[in-house]
């Protein structure tokens, strides 16, 4: 196999430069089997930056990102559920927090099927993996089709899907919920302040946070927010993770997670037609799900998707990048669309000195624009917008936001998040998916088509 670095690379001096760099961060954060987020703060694989970290692989080896892939799905439960950590057994535990003997899963969750091995923990994140496993196959049919990579991951990502619309469906409604503010990947998001408020905390003394040995407390979610967080992660796991019988104090409809869901049903379909099997069913699902979408957690006169409080039944009144990335979802009705693109150019997210989307309105009561999910700009949100873009024919707006993205991925060392206004780098450093998604907007065909 060729060197990693070696691959052909774009043309100009700036985009090989780039390129390289993005390929190094994402050398050096692989593992032998996986790829880690960050070597420091987070040093397991997790879940959805390893559909992430895939998308970009598959540019520099099609092998290693079907292998990216593939490793998170041997910590998938046989209830279907992939979760969100897969734990490294050669770490010490106090290398991250909550560690494998908090979640306990191959005894909490033996009941709900989760391996015996590797340790994993018992909630899940954003549905993203099956339209990643899809651009790794478009990437290299041929290596794909030779290896069976299809054959092998199509059934275990349909049983994913199967699990949170047969399990996550907590309002009856259609859309898929989350249990925890860690599984929409959003975590301190001003959308489930309100919820958490619901939530006893943790004592104190009951948990020994491991981030702020690497981070830096402005950046991360407070104290009371991490004494909640276990507190839910308690509860689930003393109910041995079961969806019938826990008692849940957070559930939401999120519309980034539900609408990633939709866009991974359009892959699974894909996948099935190549695969020579049918695909009646997932289109269908693609289509119902896209119904209950808009159904449910569009606000026409905001202009935006709002997050949906499954216990009271009330739209969250804030705006946050989550309700753009509907945005992805192919058959969005049109005025839809146009609704969304006024909103991401309007003055509640836009920000003309990165050119990247902040994850939390730059005019809402909670804005920060250094603390995690509650203003800064992303660079895994920023793909998928701009997949969105592309995907309803926005191309100029699509390029824009490319170009910002790369700019301020290559200026900040390939940075987890950064200041919207400032573009001052903020969380981890070499951060595998920014690299990843790096890559992926150097390399990609820009006409590669939608599933």
């Amino acid at each position: 196999m060729k060197s990693l670095l070696d691959r052909p690379a774009p043309t100009t001096t700036a985009a090989l430069t780039l390129r390289r760099g993005a390929a190094r961060v994402l050398l050096d954060n692989w593992t032998g089997t996986s790829t880690v987020p960050s070597r420091t703060l987070y040093p397991h694989q997790w879940s959805w930056d390893s559909a992430f970290i895939a998308i970009g692989l598959r540019h520099l080896s099609s092998r290693r990102a079907q292998q990216e892939l593939e490793s998170l799905l041997a910590g998938q439960w046989d209830d279907g559920r992939i979760p969100h950590i897969v734990f490294n057994p050669a770490l010490p535990h106090d290398a991250y927090f909550p560690s494998p003997d908090f979640w306990r899963s191959s005894t909490a969750g033996r009941q709900a099927g989760a391996p015996a091995a590797p340790e994993t923990s018992g909630i899940v994140q954003p549905p993203v993996h099956a339209l990643a496993a899809w651009l790794v196959h478009r990437a290299d049919p041929a290596e794909s089709r030779r290896r069976g990579f299809l054959a092998r991951v199509l059934p275990r990502l349909a049983a994913w899907h199967d699990y949170l619309l047969a399990h996550r469906d907590l309002g009856g409604d259609g859309l898929a919920a989350v249990v925890h503010p860690w599984e929409p990947g959003m975590d301190n998001s001003p959308c489930w302040d309100q919820a958490l408020h619901r939530v006893e905390p943790a004592a104190p003394d009951a948990f020994q946070r491991a981030d702020l040995d690497h981070g830096h407390p402005a950046d991360r979610p407070t104290d009371l927010d991490y004494g909640r967080y276990v507190s839910l992660a308690t509860d689930y796991r003393d109910a041995s993770y079961d969806d019938e019988t826990t008692r849940f104090a957070f559930a939401m409809e999120d519309p980034s997670f539900n609408a990633l869901l939709i866009a991974s049903e359009r892959a699974l379909a894909a996948m099935a037609r190549e695969t020579g099997a049918d695909a009646t069913a997932h289109a269908r699902r693609a289509d119902t799900l896209t119904r209950h979408l808009v159904m449910r957690l569009w606000d026409e006169k905001a202009g935006i998707f709002r997050t949906r409080d499954v216990l009271t039944g009330a739209l969250v009144d804030e705006r946050s990048v989550s309700g753009l990335i509907p945005l992805i979802v192919p058959h969005l009705p049109e005025h839809i669309v146009g609704r969304l693109v006024a909103t991401l150019n309007g003055p509640h997210f836009s920000a003309p000195a990165t050119h990247l989307v902040p994850s939390y309105d730059l005019h809402g009561h909670a804005f920060d624009a250094h603390r995690y999910w509650r203003g800064p700009a992303w660079f895994n949100t920023a793909w998928l917008i701009h997949r969105g873009l592309h995907t309803h024919g926005r191309i100029q707006q699509a390029a824009d936001l490319r170009q910002g993205f790369v700019t301020e991925a290559g200026a900040t060392g390939f940075a987890e998040y950064v200041d919207p206004a400032s573009g001052d780098p903020r969380g981890a450093r070499h951060f595998s998916w920014t690299a990843a998604l790096t890559l992926d907007l150097l390399c990609a065909d820009p006409k590669e088509p939608t599933p």
